[in-house]
C-alpha cells in the first residue's frame, strides 16, 4: 500500500499528481486481476477516483465483465463508465490495433471529465514479457527499454503505479481482501506473441532470466534511453531551427554519431507528421544516408530537401492532411488562434491557389514544394491568412504550433 501511495505521489522523480475531488484520477480497470488490484488500492487509500472499463466488443463475455466491474464500483462508491470499440475489422495486428483504440478512447474520456490523469494496471511481469518479446524482434535501445511510469498521448497523461508489483503479489492481494477477479480466455491463446513469452519465462527463469531480473534490465535501458534523449535534446537545440513548421537542419548535425543522427531525424519526422510510431530500420537509414549524401529523400509523409549548405524539412504535400473547420486541429499539428478565430474559416495546405493569391512567396527565398503544403487560414476561395506571411491576414486569426517546443524536447516511447 505504502509503495502504491508512494508511486502515484511522485512518479519518475516529476511533481506529484494533484488528485482531488473535482479533478479525480481515473482507472483503466478490465476485471482482471492486476487492473481490480489497482482499483482496490486506490480505495484503501482513499483516493478520489473515477473508474472506465474498455469493453473492445470481441468476446460475448466482455460486456458482462464490463457490467460486474460498474457492480464493484458501485459498491465502493466510484462513478464508473463503459467506453465502447467496434472498431475491429479483422486485418492487421489485433492487440495492438485494441491497445491503440483504448488510449485513444481513455484519453478523450479523462478530457471530457477533467481527470488528473489515467492510471493504468501494468506490472513488473509485463516489464519481463515486453523486453523478451523485443528482444525477440531485434529491438534496439529504445524497444528494449522499460515502459515509462508517466507519458502522455492524445493530450492526456497516463500513470502505471504498479511497474514494482509482481503479478502474483496482487492476486495475492485480492485473495486476502477475498476478491475474485476474471481470467480473459485470450490469455490463454499462443498465437498471440505476448502469451506465448508469458509461457516461456518459467523456462528462462530456470537460466536466471526470472522477471525482476529482466525488468532491472529493461530499466537499465531505460536509463541509456534516457541518456541519448538528453543528447538528443542537446543537438536538437544546437542544430534545428523551425519556421512555421519547416525545419532546418544545419550542417554539424551529420557530425554527431550516427544514433544521434537517427534519432533526430526521427524527433523532426514525428514532429511534422505525427504518428505513433516513427519510422526505424533501414528505410531510416537509407533516408539519411540520401540526406547525407545532398539528395533529396521523403519517408513517412516528411520531405528532406538541400537547401544552400542547409537541409530544410518540411510536409510532403501529397500527404497533407484534409482541410478541417474552426478549432479543428490540422495535420495533427496546427490550430486557429487569436481573438478572432471562427467557424467560418477552414484550415487546409495552401496550395498552388494559395501561391497564386501570394504574389511575393519568392522573396522568401524557398523552394514552391516547401511552400504548397504550408498551412493556411481560408474564407471559402480567398487566402487569408499563412504563419509565413503575416501581412496577408491582418486582423485575421492566427495558426500555431501547440507542440512547437517539444521539437527541441520530445519522447518517442511510451
Amino acid at each position: 500500500m505504502a509503495r502504491f501511495i508512494q508511486t502515484l505521489g511522485q512518479i519518475d522523480g516529476v511533481r506529484p499528481l494533484e488528485i482531488t475531488a473535482q479533478r479525480p484520477l481515473g482507472l483503466a480497470v478490465s476485471g482482471g486481476g492486476d487492473s481490480l488490484a489497482m482499483l482496490h488500492l486506490a480505495h484503501q487509500a482513499g483516493f478520489a477516483v473515477r473508474v472506465a472499463t474498455v469493453d473492445h466488443g470481441l468476446r460475448a463475455e466482455s460486456a458482462d465483465e464490463a457490467r460486474a466491474v460498474a457492480q464493484i464500483c458501485a459498491d465502493l462508491g466510484y462513478a464508473h463508465d463503459t467506453l465502447d470499440w467496434r472498431g475491429w475489422d479483422g486485418a492487421g495486428n489485433l492487440q495492438d490495433r485494441a491497445r491503440r483504440a483504448r488510449r485513444s478512447l481513455l484519453a478523450q474520456w479523462a478530457h471530457s471529465h477533467g481527470l488528473a490523469g489515467v492510471a493504468l494496471a501494468h506490472t513488473r511481469d509485463d516489464l519481463a514479457e515486453g523486453f523478451i518479446m523485443r528482444l525477440s524482434r531485434g529491438a534496439g535501445v529504445d524497444g528494449l527499454a522499460a515502459m515509462q511510469p508517466r507519458f502522455v498521448q492524445h493530450g492526456a497523461l497516463f500513470v502505471r503505479p504498479l511497474l514494482w508489483a509482481a503479478r502474483a503479489d496482487l492476486r495475492a492481494y485480492l485473495r486476502g481482501l477475498g476478491v475474485v477477479w476474471s481470467d480473459d480466455p485470450s490469455n490463454e491463446l499462443t498465437r498471440f506473441a505476448r502469451i506465448r513469452t508469458r509461457k516461456a519465462l518459467p523456462d528462462l527463469a530456470r537460466l536466471g532470466l526470472t522477471a525482476p531480473v529482466l525488468a532491472e534490465v529493461a530499466q537499465h535501458m531505460a536509463d541509456a534511453r534516457g541518456a541519448l534523449d538528453y543528447a538528443t535534446d542537446t543537438l536538437a537545440q544546437a542544430a534545428l531551427t523551425q519556421r512555421a513548421g519547416i525545419v532546418t537542419l544545419a550542417p554539424h548535425w551529420q557530425n554527431a554519431p550516427f544514433e544521434l543522427q537517427r534519432r533526430l531525424v526521427q524527433r523532426v519526422i514525428l514532429w511534422i507528421a505525427p504518428a505513433d510510431y516513427a519510422p526505424r530500420g533501414a528505410a531510416l537509414s537509407a533516408a539519411i544516408a540520401r540526406i547525407k549524401g545532398g539528395n533529396g529523400a521523403q519517408l513517412a509523409g516528411v520531405h528532406f530537401l538541400p537547401h544552400h549548405d542547409q537541409v530544410i524539412a518540411f510536409r510532403e504535400a501529397r500527404r497533407a492532411g484534409p482541410p478541417v473547420f474552426g478549432a479543428e486541429i490540422w495535420d495533427g499539428v496546427w490550430r486557429q488562434s487569436g481573438p478572432s478565430a471562427s467557424n467560418s474559416y477552414t484550415i487546409r495546405a495552401l496550395g498552388a491557389d494559395g501561391l497564386a493569391q501570394w504574389p511575393d512567396w519568392r522573396s522568401l527565398g524557398l523552394p514552391r514544394a516547401a511552400l504548397i503544403s504550408q498551412p493556411s487560414l481560408w474564407a471559402n476561395e480567398t487566402l487569408c491568412a499563412t504563419p509565413l506571411a503575416p501581412e496577408i491576414g491582418q486582423n485575421m486569426p492566427f495558426l500555431r504550433c501547440p507542440a512547437a517546443d517539444s521539437l527541441y524536447h520530445m519522447r518517442l516511447s511510451h
